[in-house]
């Protein structure tokens, strides 16, 4: 755990939301089952084991002492999270307070996170660097002079994250579509936090059952995928993914682009291409684009997959 503690003694003041360290890309030995966010105002602290209450008052404490050097005078906020198999675990608000609305920011865009109920936050910042490539690949075709309508499709679409920096970026229109009408109800809160009053579509929709209605919408210069890697009855990605793929050719504009996200440890790279060819040979792979380099990785394989294909 020291790895950690030397981390949060040298940790600066948070702005943004954003992984301060990050155990579970085997960089830290002993670390593995440990990571700590920051949601300012608020730190949360993830461990997928059980921690003992050695631990968590160790753990405590640094953040204390850090806390009164970087923040004098401002209250600690921080949040434990216990994650365990079969979904089992705990929240734990350690000490301070969650602000009754939080909203938090990333590269100029307010996001609505929610650090005391479920596991997932409303934000995944894993995924920062694919979104900043949704906003640089947008800008750089509006700097180019292209003219005319760009059209995003973003499936799986969670809490619209990705909308809100393709619209902020220059899009035209963004489809959003996800089957749980809570995560839309909060990417609209989302577009609304951002003053992005028009642009947007949102669809409580399963995508294997809307394929007519999603592509009458297109189509579409940007196709994006960032589905869960195993969520029964929504998607499996080792038996979805093709039928997801070979979708694609009659989704996207010629000279469109896809960008295609896989967060499953026990499933390479090569996966994804070899999907790519024998469902949607159209498609040319483009590159990786890297993670945060705060999410290194010992195994790329293992890491967070986010992967670019041009039709």
């Amino acid at each position: 755990m020291q790895a950690l503690l030397d981390t949060i003694a040298h940790m600066p003041p948070p702005t943004d939301a954003a992984r301060i360290f990050h155990g579970r890309g085997g960089m830290h030995e002993g670390c593995e089952h440990l990571s700590l966010d920051a949601f300012p105002p608020v730190l949360v602290l993830t461990s997928f084991a059980e921690l003992s209450e050695e631990s968590i008052h160790a753990i405590g404490h640094a953040l204390e002492q850090r806390w009164a050097l970087i923040a004098p005078g401002q209250p600690l906020n921080w949040v434990l999270q216990i994650r365990l198999p079969g979904g089992q675990g705990r929240t734990e608000l350690m000490c301070g307070a969650v602000p009754p609305s939080h909203v938090v920011t990333e590269a100029g865009a307010q996001y609505a996170v929610h650090v005391l109920r479920g596991q997932n936050h409303g934000l995944f910042l894993d995924m920062a660097a694919g979104r900043q490539w949704v906003r640089d690949h947008i800008a750089a075709r509006q700097a180019s002079g292209q003219a005319g309508a760009f059209n995003v499709l973003n499936l799986f679409a969670y809490t619209c994250a990705f909308s809100v920096t393709a619209l902020q970026a220059g899009a035209t229109h963004v489809m959003n579509m996800d089957m749980s009408r809570g995560a839309l109800s909060i990417g609209q809160q989302n577009h609304r936090l951002n003053h992005l009053s028009a642009g947007a579509s949102f669809l409580s929709h399963d995508i294997f059952s809307s394929w007519g209605k999603i592509t009458r919408a297109g189509p579409y210069h940007l196709v994006i995928a960032d589905p869960p890697s195993y969520q029964k009855g929504s998607f499996v990605a080792t038996k979805d993914y093709a039928r997801l793929l070979r979708r694609l050719p009659d989704l996207l504009t010629r000279g469109g682009h896809a960008l295609i996200c896989l967060n499953a440890p026990e499933l390479p790279e090569s996966f994804m291409h070899e999907h790519m060819r024998e469902q949607a040979p159209e498609l040319q792979f483009v590159e990786r684009v890297a993670n945060p380099p705060v999410f290194a990785d010992r195994d790329a394989d293992r890491a967070l997959k986010v992967l670019v294909y041009r039709m």
